[in-house]
């Protein structure tokens, strides 16, 4: 078979296989049938006045160079001067010839295919399929030949040949066979024939194979398929397909020709809706994007539909809703009902960022919301699209928008608006879960900013809604116990006391919250949610916390709180906040010390100053240390009530007659500072506990107000009630008094300074240290400004320690001695 194809497999150029194959024959060839110019068989044979038989392109070609060269004109094999250009068809030559061709060219179809078979050797294979190219490229009406000859199954069968050679070959032939246009495909039933079997599923493998000239070929082969919109829907469903198109158009590593193709192809595919589906998830949104703006309404129905059941990132949805959120807008205010939902849906799921949904807010989406959810009558939605539009209002409203300035109806409302937030309430208490949750999620976005939560809670408060509001913390969805949480815990800084009220009720939602707390699951957000209302609610409720007490919740929140300190209990997303919030819950007891026996049973018997101690030391925790710092100061105060002072005897008869017998017993482990018997379990002092040292260190802490905290802490020990002088002592052996007198000298806050001048004062009534820090300018300098510009009760103070180093006389009295 070698020597039929007559020569070495080298593929050369295009043109010299023509000219390779057009001298392979297997009939004898005729002289007459060759052109004298051409050398090559002739297809319009034409003869000259002289007899001399030419392929008419060349004899036509001849005459012109004679022409435009001034020669005369002659017959190019006699060279006979010819009077005449005209030229005679020989038809009888032409017919014999084209005879003669078809036979010859129905043995090489069948030498081809005696080839096209995976026996074969290589070079016939390769031969045979570069055979087939050379006669589809020379008539179309060949590709005729090739089907019925049964051709292109054998092609398609050497895609699986273990040669590339072979491979590449084959898909270049497939490539070749239907370079054409849709029509002339099916016409010659090349179409159905790729269509049927593996066949496209075959050449859509090449697309990831290594080798980058398969992966080229295969490209153009299935850019002429898909030009087919038959053939454009079977691509489509074959996995994989164009996530392998997509990548490879952004592809940095495949040959720009390749990327082009693969591009082409992707936009001949783009003619069925399920492929530009298939591109949109694989991130090439364009298509879908075009279509949904300037497709007629049908197509934009759908491309809405498909945009709303995507799953986008982030940037995305932000290029989305710069592209179509204003047509999606508009679809959701004027179309019919099944628009309207394809474009919320759609909505929906480009909302759901902070950066787009800021986008559909400058769109315009808040007025056709509201009246969404709001509209009755004809106009009224059905609920499953009112959950919808909640959705996207809750979505939109905690992108941390200011919503005060941005109006949703006809009178300049807007979404704090009095009677916007009273709908919202009506809705929440007249619609079912899942609308519910949603509304809850809006105002919990409205109250996250300070610029809109006063004007949610003065109409939350002219409602009447609290105790509505506190009843959906023992709803059985967690979701909506979730968002109630949260919009409470919001709303206490600014109604606190109405929330205590409320939930110091028989109704049980306390206790509810204390359960949530007490669920051993971790940290959920549900828990931190109830964790931070507890946290915020009023400090010195003495009802709201005899109650905890009664429940036993102190108990469940200590044990939470050494849980977390130990690594007990993990959740990284909300351990912080947790903890911030558990150990604010537990301070709480330290508010109602003189009133309630039963909070000072629970501080003993858990050693809570031991616990606030260890807590001083959560470093990164500055929400723990302050809190910590203030539950010492409160503890510490009630140590003077609790300090047990010493029993002595009753003189004897003879020292109640006579002085030299009345010589005082001595006494030993008495308490510097409280004169008594104390301990940090029993009562709380800050000195037996060695907090001193600790409290002392957090004075240099880089937030205001942890040292405010640490500060008044410190305070207690030097305070009225206590041994002063042993105080002071105690601050010096703990190298606190430079710190303090730090603190003076920063001026922070006008609370530090009110606090640090009131320390200094103390400190300095001692003769030492008011001698060392009379020859401190600066800390002179902190004083008389704050005896120039504090409030009239740190003017007094910072008067008297200006008297104490002696930068003013005793008698100056400026202000009255307040004690």
């Amino acid at each position: 078979m070698a020597a039929s194809w007559d020569g070495s497999n080298d593929p050369g150029s295009q043109s010299d296989d023509s000219f390779h194959f057009e001298r392979l024959h297997i009939e004898p060839i005729y002289d007459a049938f060759v052109c004298p110019l051409t050398k090559q068989v002739m297809r319009d044979p034409v003869t000259l006045e002289n007899g001399q038989t030419f392929e008419r392109e060349a004899i036509e070609k001849w005459f012109k160079e004679c022409k435009e060269s001034g020669r005369k004109l002659v017959c190019p094999l006699t060279l006979q001067e010819l009077r005449s250009t005209e030229l005679n068809p020989s038809m009888a030559l032409r017919n014999t010839i084209e005879e003669w061709t078809t036979r010859n060219e129905a043995a090489q179809l069948d030498m081809a295919r005696r080839s096209l078979n995976m026996g074969s050797p290589e070079n016939e294979t390769l031969q045979a399929l570069k055979y087939v190219q050379h006669i589809c490229r020379r008539s179309r009406s060949n590709k005729h030949n090739i089907r019925n000859a049964g051709l292109i199954p054998m092609i398609v069968d050497m895609l699986k040949s273990s040669s590339r050679k072979i491979r590449c070959r084959a898909l270049e032939t497939l490539r070749i066979v239907v370079e054409e246009d849709d029509e002339n495909k099916v016409g010659t039933g090349l179409l159905e024939l790729l269509a049927e079997g593996d066949t496209v599923r075959t050449v859509v493998k090449f697309l990831s194979h290594e080798l980058s000239k398969e992966r080229e070929e295969a490209v153009s082969l299935l850019y002429e398929l898909s030009k087919s919109e038959t053939l454009c829907e079977k691509i489509g469903s074959i996995n994989g397909a164009i996530l392998i198109l997509v990548g490879m158009t952004s592809s940095k590593s495949e040959d720009l020709s390749t990327v082009e193709k693969a591009d082409k192809t992707l936009e001949n595919l783009e003619k069925c809706e399920n492929n530009v589906r298939q591109m949109a998830e694989n991130g090439r949104l364009q298509p879908l994007l075009t279509q949904l703006l300037e497709g007629p309404p049908e197509t934009k129905l759908s491309m809405a539909g498909i945009l709303g059941e995507l799953v986008l990132n982030n940037d995305v949805k932000v290029i989305v809703a710069r592209t179509a959120g204003p047509s999606l807008i508009n679809i959701m205010k004027s179309g019919n009902l099944q628009s309207r939902e394809a474009a919320l849906k759609a909505l929906n799921q480009i909302s759901s960022c902070d950066p787009s949904a800021k986008v559909l807010i400058e769109a315009g989406i808040l007025s056709p919301l509201v009246n969404d959810l709001f509209a009755v009558g004809p106009n009224l939605l059905p609920t499953r699209l009112k959950e919808v539009s909640a959705t996207i209002l809750a979505s939109v409203v905690n992108s941390g928008e200011d919503f005060d300035s941005i109006p949703v109806g006809p009178d300049h409302q807007t979404l704090v608006s009095e009677d916007i937030v009273h709908n919202l309430l009506h809705l929440i208490s007249n619609t079912g879960p899942a609308i519910e949750c949603k509304l809850l999620q809006v105002l919990v976005g409205l109250t996250s900013s300070p610029t809109t939560v006063l004007s949610v809670v003065s109409a939350i408060k002219s409602s009447g809604a609290t105790i509505s509001l506190v009843q959906f913390i023992e709803a059985p969805q967690k979701d909506l116990r979730v968002a109630s949480l949260r919009l409470l815990q919001n709303l206490s800084p600014h109604m606190g006391q109405e929330l205590a009220d409320a939930l110091r009720g028989s109704v049980g939602q306390l206790g509810s919250l204390v359960k949530v707390i007490s669920e051993n699951t971790g940290i959920t957000e549900e828990q931190a949610a109830a964790v931070g209302l507890l946290a915020d609610l009023p400090e010195r409720d003495l009802g709201l916390t005899r109650q905890l007490l009664d429940e036993g919740a102190f108990l469940t929140v200590i044990s939470r709180v050494i849980a977390i300190r130990q690594g007990e209990i993990r959740g990284a997303r909300f351990v912080t906040p947790v903890l911030e919030g558990l150990v604010k819950i537990v301070a709480r007891v330290t508010y109602v010390l003189a009133d309630e026996p039963d909070a000072i049973a629970l501080c003993r018997d858990h050693n809570l100053a031991a616990l606030f101690i260890e807590l001083l030391q959560a470093n990164g925790l500055d929400n723990v240390q302050m809190v910590s710092a203030t539950a010492l100061e409160n503890l510490s105060q009630e140590s003077r009530n609790l300090t047990k002072l010493p029993e002595l005897p009753p003189p004897g008869f003879c020292a109640s007659i006579f002085s030299c017998f009345s010589k005082q017993p001595v006494i030993t482990g008495l308490c510097r500072i409280h004169r008594g018997r104390c301990s940090l379990k029993e009562t709380f002092c800050l000195y037996e506990g060695q907090a001193v040292v600790k409290l002392v260190a957090l004075l240099d802490h880089t937030n205001a107000s942890v040292v405010e905290a640490a500060l008044a802490a410190l305070s207690t020990i030097i305070d009225d009630g206590v041994d002063i002088e042993q105080g002071v002592l105690v601050l010096c052996e703990a190298e606190g008094v430079k710190p303090i007198l730090d603190v003076l000298l920063e001026k922070r806050t006008e609370t530090l300074r009110r606090r640090a001048v009131w320390a200094v004062e103390r400190l300095l009534r001692t003769d030492d240290i008011a001698y060392e820090v009379s020859g401190d300018q600066n800390v002179s300098t902190a004083l008389v400004d704050a005896f120039q510009h504090g409030d009239y009760r740190t003017r007094q103070i910072a008067e008297r320690a200006l008297k104490h180093v002696d930068k003013i006389p005793n008698f100056s009295g400026i202000f009255p001695n307040m004690g």
